[in-house]
Order: structure tokens, then C-alpha cells, then sequence
């Protein structure tokens, strides 16, 4: 982050808020001229720093609210083992996030499902089928308290209270 400056974060910050402001949009929100602002936004997605442009869908509305976590525990932690099972995960529609992770658990998977019977059968018929897995831990969400995708961009000068 240490090439960004504060015009680069606010874009960056309004960005995250709303991805379809049109370039004079934004510009009136960081106070520059339109041209400055495409520039640097173009800047910002070269360099990688804005990934890409998305719809965030409501999963109540499309019958996919039954959020569990799992972790998910291998047999063999090894190079080929643990890359096999990340390769599988990403071809299976409903884990929505997946991490490899340190400590008892080898991976945290984030699952969208319409009900419990359907999440039943795609742990019996999906997960479980997935070789070099040991053990699968569901974690069932019971509400949710605050989800965002907007992540923090404070100055280099402010530090956590």
C-alpha cells in the first residue's frame, strides 16, 4: 500500500461502496477532474490492486441462506495431497470461499445451500467423496451479524486503537 496515495484510497474506499459510479462521478467524490481519476483508476487495475467489478447477490432471495462453515481436515498434508483437494474445491459451485489454513484444521470452506437436507447430501456425496479427507467439521450460521467486502484503507498514520 505504501504507493498509494490518499486520492488513491479514497477512489479505492468509494469503489469498494459503489463499483458503478461513472468517472465524473467519482471524480466529484475525490475532488479531482475526470481525466486524473480514469488515469488512476486504470493505475489501480493494472497494478492490481482493484481485482475486479462485482454484483454482491442477496442469498436469502435466491434460496442459498443456509450458510455453514466447515473445516475440513486432511489425511496427508503433503504437497500433492493438500493441492488435489484445493484443485476439487474449485470446481464445486457452492463453496463460495476457501482457505488453506495453519493448526488442527487444514482448510475452512464457506457453503451456500438451500437447506439442511440439501447440505447433508453434498457433504455424504461431494466432500466426503473427495479422496485424502479425514475429518469435516459443520459449523451452521445462525444469523449473521455484519458481512462486508469492503476492506479498511485507513492513512499510513492511523494505527488501531
Amino acid at each position: 500500500m505504501d504507493n498509494l496515495d490518499e486520492i488513491d484510497k479514497k477512489i479505492l474506499r468509494e469503489l469498494q461502496e459503489n463499483s458503478r459510479l461513472t468517472t465524473k462521478e467519482l471524480a466529484g467524490k475525490v475532488n479531482l477532474s475526470t481525466t486524473p481519476v480514469y488515469e488512476r483508476v486504470k493505475r489501480l487495475e493494472n497494478e492490481g490492486y482493484i481485482k475486479k467489478y462485482v454484483a454482491v447477490l442477496d442469498p436469502e432471495k435466491l434460496n442459498l441462506g443456509f450458510t455453514v462453515y466447515v473445516n475440513v481436515e486432511l489425511v496427508r498434508q503433503s504437497y500433492q495431497g493438500v493441492q488435489t483437494f484445493a484443485d476439487r474445491v474449485k470446481d464445486i459451485p457452492e463453496v463460495t470461499e476457501c482457505y488453506s489454513v495453519a493448526g488442527k484444521t487444514d482448510f475452512i470452506l464457506k457453503i451456500h445451500a438451500p437447506s439442511m437436507r440439501y447440505y447433508k447430501e453434498f457433504v455424504l456425496g461431494v466432500l466426503g467423496r473427495i479422496d485424502n479427507v479425514k475429518h469435516i467439521d459443520s459449523i451452521f450460521v445462525m444469523s449473521e451479524v455484519k458481512h462486508t467486502t469492503t476492506l479498511p484503507l485507513g492513512t499510513s498514520a492511523d494505527s488501531p486503537a
